[in-house]
């Protein structure tokens, strides 16, 4: 959530210009701004209709120690309660009205973050690794998974529906390495590692900035009144919620390995092939609370510890920078990790990196107290460290045989105890 100095002055023209880079309507800024008249209307009238009952007040007490008649004092004192309560319970629902609304306005883009209206408009800042190559064409990590019977796609599709798969036999020791091997990197990085439940509830939601915007694509058990999470960032950004760190306790870092379950309700019939787009799939995420000035140093580094890892893999991979039209709600800036697949002769996204500045530990109500006791929220970033369906569709592409066989990667190797799977 953004800060409400947005909708006074000059910073109002900001937000103006947010929105459009973004590609968002001006409608919502617009029934942001009518709300917030007519919730300032009933304020000003609140304080005003107390003032008059503190001034009762003192008068029928003034004039009772005198012993004199308050009857109709006390009545008018009466009705002055009567309306004040009305107003108070207008109050609260302008006030949640309001509060809904701006809710739904998207994070500000940092200023090195490059216009553009969608993702043909994002910037590449740096490649690594070299592309393979075959004396044989490369098949799809699907056609190739089914025939070493790692990946079962129809027998996933009969227990839960598409988009869901089994991983079996290697194929399930090789998803599992890929979680403790990115662990592993994590800890060694210097990330304290959280096991967060895997189901939240609403005001959990809101605060990471799934909620309301996003309601459609969670996966919500209504008996309960709870969430699947979509990633672990949402169970991280509530560690301190309604919490004031001290100065000297940031940067703290944290990972967490989670199943993700996300609808994909604006996503049928793209990408249906494969595991590429799941409603469940794995990942180990990368957060950190830091302090505002440090913020923007530390993204870069999360960028480069994700990077490491794809290194350590022999993944070629490229960074792209969002451009304003292609990042995520609650982000400032944000980086992409797309990894190359060589039976798609294409990049896949395999990590997203966000700095999302303030936007979330408003919502959380998470601050830090300053040396001098000034007090101000804290800065959060969180970074798919990373998510294993296109690291491995990357590993089963890149590393495939012409006999069909897989060589595993040689940092994996010792989890799955052999150099290939056939």
């Amino acid at each position: 959530m953004l800060d409400l100095s947005y909708i006074k002055g000059n910073k109002l023209e900001k937000l103006r210009e947010s929105l459009i880079n973004r590609g968002y309507s001006l409608e919502i800024l617009e029934k942001v701004l009518e709300i917030d008249e007519e919730r300032r209307k009933i304020i000003k009238e609140v304080d005003e209709l107390r003032a008059i009952k503190n001034e009762k007040s003192k008068l029928i007490s003034q004039l009772k120690q005198k012993g004199e008649n308050i009857d109709e004092l006390l009545k008018e004192a009466k009705l002055i309660d009567e309306k004040l309560n009305s107003l108070e319970e207008k109050r609260r629902e302008i006030e949640n009205e309001f509060y809904y609304y701006w809710s739904l306005i998207p994070n500000i883009p940092h200023s090195s973050v490059p216009i553009g209206k969608d993702s043909s408009e994002n910037v590449v800042v740096r490649t690594w690794g070299k592309i393979p190559e075959f004396d044989f064409e490369p098949k799809p990590h699907w056609e190739i998974a089914q025939k070493l019977d790692i990946i079962d796609f129809e027998i996933g599709g009969k227990i839960a529906g598409s988009r869901f798969v089994v991983y079996k036999g290697l194929g399930a020791e090789l998803e599992w390495a890929l979680i403790n091997y990115f662990r592993e990197f994590a800890k060694k990085n210097g990330y304290k590692e959280i096991i967060p439940p895997f189901l939240v509830n609403e005001k959990t939601m809101y605060n990471s900035g799934q909620l309301p915007k996003f309601k459609e694509e969670m996966y919500y058990i209504e008996k309960d009144e709870l969430y699947l999470v979509p990633t672990a960032e949402v169970p991280l950004t509530s560690l301190f919620m309604d919490k004031t760190l001290e100065e000297e306790e940031l940067p703290i870092y944290y990972f967490a390995y989670t199943p993700c379950f996300r609808r994909e309700a604006g996503a049928y019939g793209k990408d249906v092939r494969g595991i590429k787009r799941m409603h469940q799939f794995n990942k180990v995420e990368l957060y950190k609370f830091t302090l505002p000035e440090t913020s923007y140093e530390e993204h870069e580094k999360m960028v480069r510890d994700v990077e490491e890892v794809l290194q350590s893999l022999n993944i070629p991979y490229r960074v792209v920078l969002l451009c304003t039209g292609d990042m995520g709600f609650a982000s400032a800036k944000t980086y992409d990790i797309e990894v190359y697949c060589a039976g798609q002769k294409d990049y896949l996204e395999a990590s997203s990196i966000s700095n999302v500045e303030d936007f979330q530990s408003r919502r959380a109500n998470i601050r830090v107290r300053r040396k001098n006791g000034k007090k101000e929220f804290v800065h959060t970033l969180n970074g798919s460290g990373l998510a294993t369906p296109r690291v491995l569709i990357s590993i089963i592409e890149n590393n495939q045989t012409k006999e069909g066989y897989i060589k595993v990667p040689e940092p994996l190797i010792k989890y799955l105890g052999v150099e290939i799977i056939k």
